[in-house]
């Protein structure tokens, strides 16, 4: 494919971001909040992602943090054998951003190194993924895109499971303790 021909096919799926995102938002938060009830009482969490979207682990982690005080790390998934992996057990949960692209299947795989230590696996996946639907217990399913636009959409779902845990472990979620409101620049 050409570069002005992907372009074009970015600027596309760019304009049906918006659609997109209230499709999450309909059919997510139920379910989300149904699944935040099983964390209640979970001590630590980690993320992993890999490329573009191993932000949005950092991302994921900072949220859940921030509002639930749950201890949680992102990770770049590639590094689960340096260090992360020696604290996953089944008290441990794994969010994965697993999205198709340049690292999809690697991620697939990082995810199941996990699995093998008895850690539970959320992943944030495509819709109707059936290779993602065999690894992971839990699905955060967003729609397919081009991978640069991924993290607009794979961000929504980790966001809402740190509301929702943070709700259901009676925290206030517009009034976070210790943080700041405002950033002030010397």
């Amino acid at each position: 494919m050409a570069l002005l021909e992907r372009l074009e096919q970015i600027v596309l799926e760019l304009r049906q971001i918006p659609a997109q995102v209230e499709s999450i938002l309909e059919v997510q938060e139920r379910y989300v909040e149904q699944l935040a009830h099983e964390f209640e009482e979970t001590q630590d969490f980690i993320f992993i992602g890999r490329g573009i979207n191993f932000p949005i682990a950092l991302e994921g982690a900072l949220k859940l943090k921030e509002i639930s005080y749950i201890h949680a790390e992102g990770y770049p998934a590639g590094e689960m054998k340096h260090g992360p992996i020696a604290l996953l057990d089944a008290k441990v949960p794994v969010v994965a951003i697993a999205m198709p692209g340049l690292v999809f299947e690697k991620v697939l795989s990082n995810a199941q190194e996990a699995k093998a230590r008895d850690a539970r696996l959320i992943g944030v996946t495509p819709m109707d993924d059936h290779e993602a639907q065999e690894v992971f217990d839990d699905l955060l399913p967003v729609p397919e895109v081009e991978e640069l636009l991924s993290p607009l959409l794979t961000v929504i779902p980790l966001q809402f499971l740190a509301y929702h845990i943070a709700a259901r472990r009676g925290l206030d979620v517009d009034q976070p303790r210790n943080l700041a409101k405002s950033v002030t620049v010397e």
